[in-house]
């Protein structure tokens, strides 16, 4: 694949074809390694955290699906359709935490397919400092399949099938071949989408394994975005006009098929079958209630999952004045401006890290002080 279809723009991200790992062997090539991405690549050891360790999360903790929501009941927009209000509230319970369920397979999902993207950008990445950030990530988004999977089979023995519209986008990042969609879609589209999902549930959820599983995964997930910063600092100022609308315009795609396909309730249709309610009747109920006006209420809440994806995106460079009114119709994007580069779950992870800091460093000691022993 050549450098013009690659969009390359920096030798840090400089990329090679899947196929050609003979260039990865070219000796001036081991020399040739970038520095800006030393600090994250150190910072892995400060947070890190193993799933298999209950020192770290304890998988055991126990909760009852059948009493009480993992979510409160008004974060879920059908729970106020008529076919829905009508229900007993222990059905209600069940369908609001099966929507969970679904939702949290969905994150699953995605921490399977950001592994596999990460582990094919090892492949292809031409920078050796690039290459060994993305081994380190591929390790981490491994440790997350195995955080969920964990909270899924103690919640409800299995996760549920991939919804398509997901399914669909993560097929299609895992398996591109060019550099700028994997990094966009995943470090920037997908990432900033997690980071609001997992701060939505850390700050509201019920039950507190979840809450803490979520923070715990995003001290990993605040470096995994700031390698798409990093991406896009040097990559789209150095853009020409072509190359900059094919990737707006394939960002605002994206988002507008996340937006309207996500939870669309034909995606979750698998849980209404269960509950004997008809999908298109959920759906039409749906169109009474949420409407351009209520989606725009919603997403002035700063862990609303569409807001936090368009910040990431304005503060990426990748929403210009050329499409900027595209996703105003949501929000305000100077409000957003104004907001600056933290995210909302930016203090979370902080909060995360500095507790697996001084955990890990007491350990260490201990460790230390052991051997020397021996």
């Amino acid at each position: 694949m050549s450098k013009t279809e690659q969009i390359t723009k920096n030798e840090a991200y400089d990329a090679v074809d899947p196929d050609d790992f003979r260039s990865m062997m070219e000796v001036d090539r081991y020399g040739k390694r970038s520095k800006d991405f030393d600090k994250i690549i150190s910072a892995t050891h400060d947070h890190f955290w193993d799933p298999l360790d209950e020192k770290y999360i304890d998988f055991t903790e126990t909760f009852d699906l059948e009493k009480n929501y993992i979510m409160p009941e008004n974060f879920l927009p059908e729970m106020q359709c008529p076919s829905i209000l009508k229900m007993d509230e222990e059905s209600k319970i069940k369908l609001a935490n099966e929507s969970a369920r679904w939702s949290i397979s969905g994150i699953l999902h995605g921490e399977q397919g950001a592994l596999n993207l990460s582990a094919s950008l090892c492949h292809i990445l031409v920078d050796p400092g690039a290459q060994e950030y993305v081994a380190n990530q591929t390790r981490e988004e491994a440790r997350h399949v195995t955080g969920f999977s964990k909270y899924v089979k103690a919640r409800w023995g299995e996760p549920l099938p991939v919804g398509q519209t997901l399914g669909d986008l993560l097929c299609e990042l895992v398996e591109a071949r060019e550099v700028y969609k994997k990094i966009v879609g995943m470090q920037i589209l997908v990432e900033g989408l997690a980071m609001g999902a997992f701060a939505t549930f850390y700050q509201n959820s019920n039950d507190p394994l979840l809450v803490k599983l979520c923070q715990l995964v995003m001290t990993d997930e605040a470096f995994h975005h700031k390698f798409g910063k990093i991406w896009a600092s040097k990559t789209i100022p150095m853009l020409d006009e072509k190359e900059r609308n094919l990737i707006e315009d394939w960002a605002a795609h994206c988002f507008q098929v996340l937006l309207f396909n996500l939870v669309n309730p034909e995606q979750k249709k698998i849980i209404y079958e269960k509950f004997g309610l008809d999908w298109k009747r959920v759906l039409e109920e749906l169109h009474e209630i949420v409407s351009d006006n209520s989606r725009r209420k919603a997403m002035e809440n700063s862990t609303n999952i569409f807001r936090v994806l368009i910040k990431t995106l304005l503060n990426s460079g990748i929403i210009t004045d050329r499409t900027k009114d595209f996703y105003s119709v949501y929000v305000n994007i100077e409000e957003l401006k104004k907001e600056g580069d933290r995210m909302v779950g930016d203090d979370i992870a902080d909060e995360g890290i500095k507790y697996l800091t001084e955990l890990n460093f007491k350990d260490r000691k201990n460790s230390v002080n052991t051997v020397a022993a021996e």
